[in-house]
């Protein structure tokens, strides 16, 4: 029989909240110390990685069904400028592939401002971090959190009157294709694919690049999202704009485009089993259109399907960008008030803005649905994971005062990130099946996934570079510097049953890597890129041990791989792919869009 939680000192986490009405209200986290629990064992499975099938946990853009796996790659390291806006060593000029702008519009060198851990020195220049200081004893020991918010959100800003113009960034002459043209949405021709012979002078050992894309879509000064990098079938796709563009795995040609007559302002981070996503737009091109419309695409087929609006749930619905998570047959839109859902197949409306003293802030979605909730008469927040057709509650877990939920970063088992920001202390903790407390993370270390820039910080799955299947959580530390002068990390596994480590496994001298997802029973992490090296995807056994090496990427495409400085990225049947989530709007540089890897 589980051992109940101890009492946690006067204000810290874990003082129970007065009950509410609805299903059964496990108690919270208490303290000291860790309460060894006896751990319902979740239904077997992780995360997979960003783009992935439901199948427990799916990533930004994947079919539900896939295999286990979790998702997530994490913040580059600051250095000098160097070829293609990327820092190099020796202090080179950037070179024509631009790199992604910063917080409030401006650029900001590569991997600047890094994803502080609580507890780490805050960026130079500015970059938000609400939470230093050292560890608060949050549960008998100092535990680790993940960082909230990751440095700011995007402001989109100019200088002149021709900021909301759109400009195109500069694209190569399109390799010859095998695959038609096409001539819809702001995108024409083959989509920005290059010439450039990345593969010259390989060394023995090293895998190829398959493609690599350039922007081919006329934007705004102020720059625009790029969101998600969905598979389905032998499609990748991106929404840019005011469209979204599905391309070859293999060979990265346009296979098709969808336009849409406003900005995109929300994407989920799932598919469908079948291959269907839903996607939010704005009802108008002006400054003051309202993000309010969602339109469904069948990515297989590459072609849009029903298209509706978003109906008002009270007066203090404010629609300026939809959070959009789907699980099953069901998309949630969740935005600055209530919350609606929505099945996928015929946009009909499945329940939306409920009554009582709770109302969900936002969605998690994949294997399940889990919501996070805002309690306004006790100024508390609670989780409970919704039945994705009717959306009640199946159970409900109380956060204690003065904590919020920032990150969920699994929904299978459920693994969230929590806050307290008067107190300058956070938490990470694993529910059960019921919703009661599995364990609680218990380290010092510091660790550094890449959680982005969200403008509502409300994006519960936005954080690369942390996964987990059902028995443990993987996330990468923090890089330090080494004698060569160089930066490397380590990966630490943690048990969920016990919230203790159970293994490490370093990256290499001058090296930093971050996990991607659970496949086939071992962990995949990439490898980022140095001055000197292509980055690599790899395998670390479930028992630990060195990373073993599953595609090499060519020394000669380094600089562009290490260019993306707000990216995603994916490993996928054997090809490794990494995508911006930002283009800036410059018309006078060529802006990186998409690179796939191979054998």
């Amino acid at each position: 029989m589980t051992q109940p939680p101890n009492q946690p000192p006067q204000g810290g986490f874990g003082a129970p909240q007065d009950p509410q009405q609805g299903p059964p209200t496990p108690q919270p986290p208490q303290m000291p110390p860790v309460p060894p629990a006896a751990p319902q064992t979740p239904p077997p499975g992780g995360q997979p990685g960003y783009g992935y099938p439901q199948a427990p946990q799916p990533g930004y853009g994947y079919p539900q069904g896939a295999p286990p796996a979790g998702d997530n790659p994490y913040a580059q390291q600051p250095g000098q400028p160097g070829p293609y806006g990327q820092p190099g060593p020796y202090g080179q000029q950037p070179g024509p592939y631009a790199q992604q702008p910063g917080p409030y519009g401006q650029q900001v060198p590569y991997g600047y401002p890094p994803q502080q851990f609580p507890g780490a020195p805050a960026p130079a220049g500015g970059g938000r971090n609400p939470f230093k200081g050292k560890p608060a004893l949050v549960v008998a020991a100092a535990v680790a959190g993940l960082l909230v918010i990751g440095g700011g959100a995007y402001a989109l800003v100019g200088g002149g009157e021709d900021d909301d113009k759109p400009k195109a960034g500069k694209s190569k002459d399109p390799a010859p294709s095998s695959s038609p043209s096409v001539d819809q949405g702001d995108g024409s021709g083959d989509g920005g694919q290059t010439n450039e012979d990345l593969n010259a002078g390989r060394k023995p050992g090293e895998d190829k690049v398959l493609w690599f894309k350039t922007n081919d879509i006329d934007v705004p000064g102020s720059g625009a999202e790029t969101l998600g990098m969905w598979f389905a079938g032998d499609v990748v796709a991106k929404a840019s704009y005011r469209s979204v563009t599905g391309y070859g795995v293999t060979d990265g040609q346009k296979k098709w485009s969808v336009p849409f007559t406003g900005d995109i302002c929300g994407a989920p981070r799932q598919t469908t089993a079948d291959g269907k996503i839903v996607v939010g737009f704005k009802d108008g091109t002006s400054k003051d259109a309202d993000c309010n419309q969602l339109k469904m695409i069948d990515l297989k087929a590459g072609k849009e399907g029903w298209t509706k609006e978003v109906p008002e749930e009270g007066a203090f619905d404010i629609m300026t960008q939809l959070d959009l998570a789907i699980t099953g047959n069901t998309v949630t839109a969740s935005r600055m008030g209530p919350s609606s859902a929505f099945r996928v197949s015929d946009g009909a409306k499945l329940f939306g803005k409920r009554s009582g003293p709770c109302s969900p802030d936002s969605f998690a979605g994949g294997a399940k649905l889990i919501a996070v909730e805002s309690c306004t008469k006790t100024e508390t927040e609670q989780v409970e994971e919704f039945d994705p057709v009717t959306g009640k509650a199946k159970w409900t877990f109380k956060v204690p005062k003065g904590w919020s939920v920032r990150k969920v970063y699994s929904v299978n088992p459920v693994v969230i990130y929590m806050t307290n920001e008067d107190k300058k202390q956070w938490n990470v903790t694993t529910l059960k099946s019921d919703g009661s407390v599995r364990s609680q993370l218990d380290t010092k270390d510091s660790f550094q996934p890449d959680c982005g820039f969200s403008i509502l910080d409300r994006d519960l799955q936005g954080c690369i570079g942390a996964a987990v299947d059902a028995n443990t959580l993987y996330l990468p530390t923090e890089p330090k510097s080494g004698g060569s002068g160089g930066r490397s990390n380590e990966i630490v596994a943690f048990d969920l049953n016990t919230g203790k480590a159970k293994w490490r496994s370093a990256a290499g001298e001058g090296r930093t890597m971050m996990p991607l997802k659970v496949q086939g029973g071992s962990l995949v992490a990439y490898l980022e890129p140095t001055y000197d090296k292509g980055g690599s995807v790899a395998s670390i056994a479930a028992g630990g041990g060195k990373p073993k090496v599953l595609l090499q990427h060519p020394e000669a495409a380094s600089d562009i791989e290490d260019s993306f400085f707000s990216k995603q990225v994916d490993y996928v049947d054997g090809r490794f792919f990494i995508s911006t989530t930002r283009l800036s709007g410059k018309d006078d540089t060529e802006e990186k869009l998409m690179m796939a890897f191979g054998k």
